[in-house]
């Protein structure tokens, strides 16, 4: 007798929460139109902040340098719009610190052609000097978690990226970016994915894609240069697929193990929007000034997939799109991993991968948090296996260190699985962000004293 193998091509547990992607899968990308102010935090990527070089008053052109990077962890910052520096302070993020910022008013009048640079030629070019134009892009994760590029393709010496991986699942609800991206700029993947098989040293690559985005595998694989040694490889539909070390699974049958980075498998996993910016824009060395991003929900009036400048108001987004009299809640990022803004002052940055926004009857305030019953459906949809059950309870009696050292916490990629399921309406997700960073916290005072 055999046994069925429920986890063919596929992860261990997981959830399928409503897709609700059916309102914008089909509506081509559109660009949209520039603010009268461009608001740039300098704090929008994992990493150190970018440093300002331009000064008030100061006329810029679209593509022109703003800032430099902070570090080798981070990225420049590129004017979206042509136009002047009005103002450098202080401006609000979604995190709800305060970041230093730019205010740039575009020129009404302007072309906004945008600056050439100094193109990179992927044949030519050493993979170092591939890394070195990523950074000099300003590009991060498009997938959401803005992580520099450059240090996620730098392969750490002693290691080998055997894989690369292109990351085109896009498994939260609502979210059809990647999928617009892959219908309608299938050349700029294919010139990205040129330039990372040359920057990891890769030999060949897989793009992921989930079975409800059929006719976006059957447009790549119909367009795939014969030269390109990339196959395509289409799984079933499960959240949270997306995530790096669920894909991986998925693909290639490989753990990654706990604490560990992808690399150690040998593999680097790259989404497809972010190989279609490296694909668009190192050939003209030019830096990152826009990305599409979904905008949908209920109480979206002009739902759309947009092309949309880094540093839009949010408040100018949702006056452009409209919107229904009563929000109750908008989004930055999917409704699983994605974020509630408490202040539309905020501007898109360059991991805003979609806007939702939901009206009063979509939202059920009512519902009140219940003790655990210990059912066990969060250990059942838990994707890294932990135990989310006993992960709540540890932290409703702040035993952070318990959390981190004998149930793994730190493996939590936050996901919001667990949380999804809960009969009892814990925000299960919520206490692991409240731990991680007070973890996290005495981590960092524990190296300050040891130095000290």
């Amino acid at each position: 007798m055999g046994f069925f193998n429920f986890y063919k091509d596929t992860f261990k547990h997981g959830i399928h929460p409503p897709e609700s992607k059916d309102e914008t899968n089909a509506l081509p990308i559109r660009q949209f139109p520039f603010a009268p102010v461009i608001i740039l935090p300098m704090a929008q990527h994992i990493g150190a902040p970018s440093e300002i070089i331009v000064r008030e008053g100061q006329e810029v052109r679209r593509g022109e340098l703003l800032a430099k990077a902070g570090g080798y962890v981070s990225v420049p910052m590129h004017a979206p719009v042509s136009g002047i520096i009005r103002k450098i302070g202080n401006v609000p993020t979604i995190s709800g610190k305060m970041s230093p910022g730019i205010f740039l008013e575009a020129f009404p009048s302007s072309t906004q052609e945008v600056l050439e640079g100094k193109p990179i030629d992927p044949d030519t070019a050493t993979a170092e000097e591939i890394l070195q134009g990523i950074q000099d892009a300003g590009i991060v994760g498009l997938g959401g978690a803005a992580f520099p590029t450059h240090v996620k393709l730098k392969i750490p010496e002693g290691k080998k990226c055997e894989t690369l991986i292109l990351n085109g699942i896009e498994c939260e609800p609502y979210l059809t970016t990647d999928h617009r991206v892959m219908l309608e700029q299938e050349k700029d993947i294919f010139k990205g994915i040129h330039y990372l098989l040359k920057a990891t040293g890769a030999q060949n690559a897989i793009i992921g894609i989930e079975a409800n985005k059929q006719d976006a595998a059957d447009h790549l694989a119909k367009h795939l240069p014969k030269e390109l040694p990339v196959s395509i490889k289409v799984l079933p539909v499960k959240y949270p697929q997306g995530a790096e070390k669920m894909l991986i699974t998925s693909l290639l049958q490989k753990e990654v193990p706990s604490k560990s980075f992808p690399i150690e498998v040998g593999v680097v996993v790259v989404n497809v929007a972010t190989a279609a910016e490296i694909g668009r824009l190192l050939p003209h060395g030019r830096g990152i000034q826009e990305r599409v991003i979904t905008i949908t929900g209920p109480g979206v009036k002009k739902k759309g997939n947009y092309l949309i400048p880094v540093g839009t108001p949010l408040r100018f987004v949702l006056e452009h799109v409209g919107v229904e009299e009563e929000i109750s809640e908008v989004y930055m990022g999917g409704p699983m991993m994605g974020v509630a803004v408490s202040n539309l002052d905020i501007s898109i940055v360059k991991g805003t991968s979609g806007i939702l926004v939901f009206t009063r009857k979509d939202v059920n305030r009512s519902s009140k948090t219940y003790p655990c019953i210990k059912c066990g459906a969060c250990v059942d949809a838990c994707p890294i296996l932990l135990n989310p059950s006993k992960l709540g309870i540890l932290a409703k009696f702040e035993a952070y260190d318990e959390m981190a050292s004998d149930y793994h916490l730190m493996d939590c990629f936050e996901c919001g699985s667990c949380t999804y399921v809960c009969p009892s309406h814990i925000p299960l997700v919520q206490y692991f962000r409240l731990a991680k960073r007070v973890v996290r916290k005495r981590e960092a005072e524990k190296k300050e004293e040891s130095h000290a």
